[in-house]
């Protein structure tokens, strides 16, 4: 259970607007955990509630519906991915050094993920036939990371490092399935060797990829 003695400390010297925020990151950060372990179905106020010794009338004040909540959990997701995995690649030059880092922080997050689940794997499953704001959402969030390292590939390609005729959305659709692939096998099938055949599966592509001059 999350404690929010010290988040009510904090906000005895805040200002109205800054206690709001506080609070509701609060809110959110825990219904993240929960989500992470129960998927976005399983987040409800009533369990976030209780988790952070708060009345439901307290949550709603901050997430007007259980559907808002869900979105901002989605949203606080992504921003989270985005910091630990896109920003950091980015400082790396444009070519091979960026595409191998972009996919080593993804496979250390996806790694970190095994004892619990990846958002956007159970949302896909909870969420790919139910229209609706919560689908858009995540579909935008999958959406910007593959186009971002879609755009690595291509990248990698005109500098040189990858073969001319690398086909960039055949070359990301195997290395997504292998990520998928190693959620898959190593959280159902436990099979202890997912994550090393994961990444010997995206290096091999990588290899078979590469110019003769990276």
């Amino acid at each position: 259970m999350t404690d929010l003695t010290s988040v009510t400390a904090a906000q005895s010297v805040l200002p109205a607007r800054s206690k709001g925020a506080l609070t509701k990151a609060v809110i959110v950060d825990q219904a993240l955990k929960i989500a992470s372990h129960q998927g976005l179905e399983g987040l409800t106020v009533g369990l976030l509630a209780e988790a952070l010794a708060m009345s439901k009338s307290g949550v709603f004040a901050h997430f007007g519906s259980r559907e808002e909540l869900q979105l901002a959990v989605v949203r606080e997701y992504y921003r989270r991915f985005e910091a630990q995995v896109f920003q950091p690649a980015l400082q790396e030059p444009k070519g091979l050094a960026r595409l191998q880092k972009m996919i080593n922080l993804w496979m250390q997050t996806s790694i970190q993920e095994l004892s619990a689940g990846c958002i956007f794997i159970s949302g896909a499953v909870e969420f790919d036939d139910r229209p609706g704001p919560v689908r858009d959402e995540l579909v935008r969030s999958v959406q910007t990371w593959r186009a971002a390292l879609k755009r690595a590939i291509e990248q990698a390609v005109e500098v040189g490092d990858l073969k001319k005729d690398c086909a960039p959305e055949a070359m990301l659709f195997q290395i997504y399935s292998y990520v998928q692939g190693l959620h898959h096998d190593a959280r159902f099938l436990q099979i202890s060797r997912s994550v090393d055949i994961a990444a010997q599966s995206i290096q091999q592509t990588i290899d078979q990829n590469r110019s003769l001059r990276a």
